[in-house]
């Protein structure tokens, strides 16, 4: 069903998606690829999730940042609940929201800043499902996706049986073809297993202690085993094309993870901690910043020469003379 209002903000984000998968498109048919083979789109729709990743990098590296701001303000958090802890009386409550916000204004943290990268891709997502949607259809795009295209890519299969516009849940009540059922299936497990490693690493390897006993930290562990399932249900209704983008999208963040881990992990985390040990082991930890040390003065040189003894009058002259 199509929406009108939702389709007129997708459309500049449609165009767009629409040129990436052509450019890529063309790109792979120069190179020899038959342009009507369901490998041909597959690689498309790979080589638009690495535009659109690399675009959002900048907006990923601001996320970091989000995240070791909320870290320092953990301390400062955990005050305000404590204050409040065990009152639940309206007056309450809205000091306690009050104090919150008012601590993320002083500190310039958001706390929903690390959902910013999910959300600006989902009208990507929602835009390539309809490409695909309409592409099986046999209509034509919006923008440099026309009829012949639209259509070459609603009938591209994959091994010959598997149409990239077919989905698990079609392929089952029509019957077949196994194929589908089988690629849809292998891919659901692959997007639930790389999206549940990908957030199991960041809660046990990149969370500081004091991450660790928060609340927000409970409510990620719930999310850990909650978002999986999302992938479940939802994945045996898509079409392949959309699975691809989502599968390559997984990967793509959890090796983007795997790099932050390793190289930019939350300080007090384990992943600092096993960091630190393989600078110092290969030489290279640098010195922990602080207070610059403070150097011995050098001991003026003995010498040998015999002191004349002084005058207690004359001692008293040069004094007062200074």
């Amino acid at each position: 069903m199509e929406i009108p209002f939702l389709d007129t903000i997708l459309w500049p984000i449609k165009w767009v998606v629409e040129l990436i998968l052509v450019a890529w498109h063309y790109l792979w048919t120069f190179i020899g690829l038959d342009p009507a083979a369901g490998l041909t789109w597959v690689l498309s729709i790979v080589g638009l999730v690495l535009v659109v990743r690399a675009a959002l990098i900048p907006i990923f590296v601001r996320q970091i940042k989000s995240q070791r701001k909320m870290l320092e303000v953990a301390p400062q958090l955990k005050k305000i609940q404590d204050k409040y802890k065990g009152k639940k009386d309206q007056f309450s409550r809205e000091a306690m929201s009050r104090e919150t916000m008012e601590l993320y204004r002083r500190t310039g943290t958001n706390p929903l800043a690390s959902c910013l990268p999910l959300l600006l891709q989902m009208p990507i997502f929602f835009s390539l499902f309809s490409v695909l949607n309409n592409a099986q259809k046999g209509l034509a795009g919006v923008g440099p996706l026309n009829a012949e295209l639209g259509k070459q890519f609603g009938d591209a299969t994959l091994f010959g049986v598997a149409p990239l516009h077919d989905t698990f849940i079609g392929a089952w009540n029509a019957g077949g073809p196994w194929q589908v059922m089988l690629i849809a299936g292998l891919m659901v497990v692959l997007m639930t297993a790389s999206q549940f490693y990908t957030q199991l690493q960041i809660m046990a390897k990149n969370q500081s202690p004091e991450a660790k006993n928060s609340p927000m930290f409970k409510q990620q562990r719930i999310l850990l085993y909650i978002l999986p399932l999302v992938f479940v249900f939802s994945g045996v209704a898509f079409p392949l094309g959309v699975m691809f983008y989502w599968l390559t999208s997984n990967l793509w963040t959890m090796g983007q993870q795997f790099l932050v881990i390793r190289n930019m992990p939350t300080p007090g985390s384990e992943a600092a901690k096993a960091r630190e040990a393989r600078l110092a082991k290969k030489g290279k930890l640098e010195p922990t910043k602080g207070a610059p040390a403070i150097e011995s003065i050098p001991e003026p040189p003995k010498t040998t020469q015999r002191q004349q003894p002084v005058n207690k009058n004359r001692a008293k002259k040069q004094g007062d003379k200074k």
